[in-house]
């Protein structure tokens, strides 16, 4: 059974990973006259196709692969996108034991719970019920899915150096990397005290963020295979015409959900990773109800505020410090050519701040980065990984609602509502001065040999004074030269180390005389 499950999806995947190979070939050179379109978006939907059809694991695996720029074209992109989790329902008869096992007996333990699945996804399905008068509903892990991921897992592993043998080298890299983060965040989704955690955590941080309401989880009634909440109807988060009847702003609502996960990746160590239009519903007032925290990123401080000083380089639209928080960040290889890459930014960031009406900044900067991170020795951490794909899904709801709207704008005022651009200068200021540091010290040592050359014209003048004109010369020019070179990323302090240059020069002169 093993061996006929590689076969069947070593011949459902070969083709795909073919196309692709030829696909991202054309897309990375961008040449115009190569690239079809239409040939890109059939073999893309080849592709999400063939996942479907290979299951759950492979459906979490395209999910996972639609946010992946560093890997797949922008058509390939775009349709793995469309990739949710809904898959029909097991019977209930098979779910209940589940149930049973972890909980107690149905009968004793709840009120009622409705056999009929309200929604299926790859690896868990949920039911309504009811506990002591209070509506609540119950997501129960698929069936025999351990298993399924298990299998699928190890073939995935078996394969995947075999089909790396038909892609280029870039990409080899980038999916050895991806398959280990998948492999490790879908083992953690498996496991329902997870996602409980993940839940309780982003309620605390958002508590007091009233443009959103997170469920409430019942202890009790939960377990590794089984998580019971309090069950919060809304309109679904792209559902326009519902939202319009409810005479819900649509331009504030797009508003309001940046405003929510953007807050969560930029002020808090957590956010959640997948917000597809399934798991955002909204209230009649407006407010956002989240769902489903079992794909969650969590990033430290220093992660964090590499992130923030990032945006607010964009925002600032000074392309040498965003490359700079992104290597910061370790999103490049090492022996990155910088200036290509700087290039690279300056033309998003006036596409960014462009003046058309219909700009589309979100568009431009996931454009931007697909087509740069397929350029270049770009590389993502897990976690970064996936906040783009928070990134991207949320570009999506936005393009549903097609509303006026300035994701940079947005992302400046979380960035001074959230108290958030202190810690960027400073960390910004810490940086410059420690560049500022190894400039000097790289020019001092440069100065030391000089002087040293310089030993045989010392016999032929006076010991004191000249020694003292020459000392002060090349400390004076090594702080210049490393000025020069601070002054790129930072003027303020490059211009203080030139004045400082001078100031050193003047001395040296001066005390020559004496």
């Amino acid at each position: 059974m093993y061996t006929i499950r590689t076969v069947k999806i070593l011949v459902k995947l070969l083709p795909s990973i073919l196309a692709l190979r030829k696909d991202r070939k054309k897309w990375i050179n961008q040449n115009k006259d190569e690239i079809d379109l239409n040939q890109l978006k059939k073999n893309a939907r080849k592709i999400l196709v063939t996942f479907i059809s290979l299951g759950p694991v492979y459906i979490k695996l395209g999910q996972w692969l639609s946010s992946r720029a560093d890997i797949l074209p922008q058509p390939y992109l775009q349709e793995l996108s469309k990739l949710q989790d809904n898959v029909p329902a097991a019977p209930f008869d098979q779910v209940k034991p589940i149930i049973e096992k972890d909980i107690g007996l149905i009968d004793e333990k709840f009120d009622h719970i409705d056999p009929v699945s309200i929604a299926g996804a790859s690896l868990g399905q949920v039911y309504r019920g009811s506990i002591s008068g209070q509506q609540i509903v119950i997501k129960v892990k698929r069936p025999g899915i351990e298993k399924v991921v298990e299998t699928d897992l190890k073939i995935l592993n078996k394969i995947l150096p075999l089909a790396l043998r038909f892609v280029d080298s870039n990409l080899r890299y980038s999916a050895k990397i991806m398959l280990s983060q998948f492999i490790e965040t879908i083992n953690e989704e498996m496991d329902y005290t997870n996602e409980s955690k993940n839940l309780k955590e982003i309620k605390k941080d958002m508590a007091e963020n009233n443009k959103v309401i997170i469920p409430s989880v019942f202890d009790d009634f939960s377990s590794k295979n089984v998580l019971t909440m309090e069950y919060l109807p809304g309109i679904k988060v792209t559902n326009v015409d519902a939202l319009e009847e409810k005479n819900i702003d649509r331009e504030q609502l797009v508003v309001d959900v940046h405003q929510v996960f953007f807050t969560m990746l930029l002020k808090h160590s957590i956010f959640h990773a997948d917000p597809h239009p399934g798991n955002i519903s909204v209230t009649d007032d407006g407010k956002l109800i989240l769902y489903d925290f079992g794909m969650v990123g969590r990033i430290n401080n220093k992660t964090r505020i590499n992130l923030i000083r990032l945006y607010l380089a964009l925002v600032e639209k000074n392309p040498s410090r965003v490359v700079s928080a992104m290597d910061d960040l370790r999103m490049l290889t090492p022996g990155y050519n910088r200036l290509v890459i700087e290039k690279g930014i300056e033309l998003s960031i006036r596409s960014m701040h462009g003046d058309k009406p219909d700009e589309m900044e979100v568009q431009s900067l996931m454009e931007l980065a697909n087509k740069t991170m397929s350029k270049f020795p770009f590389i993502l951490p897990k976690n970064l990984a996936l906040y783009l794909r928070m990134a991207s899904i949320i570009e999506g709801i936005y393009k549903t609602h097609d509303v006026d709207f300035k994701f940079l704008k947005v992302l400046k005022n979380i960035l001074q509502e959230e108290n958030l651009i202190t810690g960027a200068y400073i960390e910004e200021l810490k940086i410059s001065f420690d560049t500022f540091l190894k400039s000097i010290n790289s020019t001092l040592r440069v100065g030391s040999d000089m002087e040293k050359l310089m030993g045989e014209v010392k016999i032929f003048m006076n010991k004191r004074k000249p020694t003292v004109l020459i000392s002060g010369s090349i400390f004076s020019s090594s702080i210049f030269i490393g000025s020069v070179f601070l002054f790129q990323s930072n003027e303020f302090f490059g211009l203080l180390g030139m004045i400082s240059s001078g100031v050193i020069m003047g001395l040296s002169v001066l005390l020559r005389k004496y």
